[in-house]
Parts: C-alpha cells; structure tokens; sequence
C-alpha cells in the first residue's frame, strides 16, 4: 500500500471517527455552536486531503495541505474546547486528540519534502 493511499484512508477514518463524537455534545446553545465549528474543520480536513490529489502543481499542492494542516489545528481546538467543557467525554477524546497531533506533524513532514 503506497504511503500517499495510508495517509487519505488515515485521514478518511479520523473524520468519520471524529464526527462519531457530536453524538454526545450536549444539544444546548453552546454545544450546537461548538458542534457547528467543529464539523466545518473537521470535514475541511478530508475534503481538503482529497482535493490534494488533482491538483496541478508542487505549489497548488503545498498550499492545499497548508490548509488541510490549519484545519487539523481547529479541529485540535474544538477538540480541547469540547473536552474541557464536557469531562466526561475526555475518555472518548484522548484517542482523537492523538491523532489529531499525529496527522499535524505528518501533514507537516509532507509540506517540507514537498516544499524541496
């Protein structure tokens, strides 16, 4: 299996396992804010991955997975926000949180090689 079909299907799994999680945010004024928030970066992630695929140059590239890393960052945060609001759910999160942290430092590894 190449390494550029791992890092779509690992990407694939953490959006589908991340949106797994709005199951058990609370419904309330604040939760439904901070689900909205969290699902647009979350899924910019994936969507952003794929589209990586057809783009046209090294630069359309890099800037593609730029922001497919910026939006692994939001999704960090909604991540912590979520936790610290809701500790019951800090269990269920440390899974995500990781590799969440993961994704970041390999979708960065793949900014510099391609930035050379």
């Amino acid at each position: 299996m190449s390494t550029q079909y791992e890092i779509h299907e690992r990407m694939l799994s953490f959006v589908v396992r991340g949106l797994k999680v709005i199951r058990y945010i609370p419904k309330s004024i604040e939760g439904k804010i901070i689900t909205d928030q969290y699902v647009r970066a979350l899924t910019s992630v994936g969507a952003n991955d794929n589209e990586a695929d057809g783009v046209s140059s090294k630069r359309d590239f890099i800037h593609v997975y730029t922001i497919v890393r910026k939006e692994l960052k939001e999704t960090r945060y909604w991540l912590r926000i979520v936790a610290e609001l809701y500790p019951s759910l800090t269990l269920r999160l440390q899974d995500l949180l990781k590799e969440n942290d993961e994704l970041i430092k390999i979708v960065s590894s793949i900014i510099v090689s391609a930035s050379k």
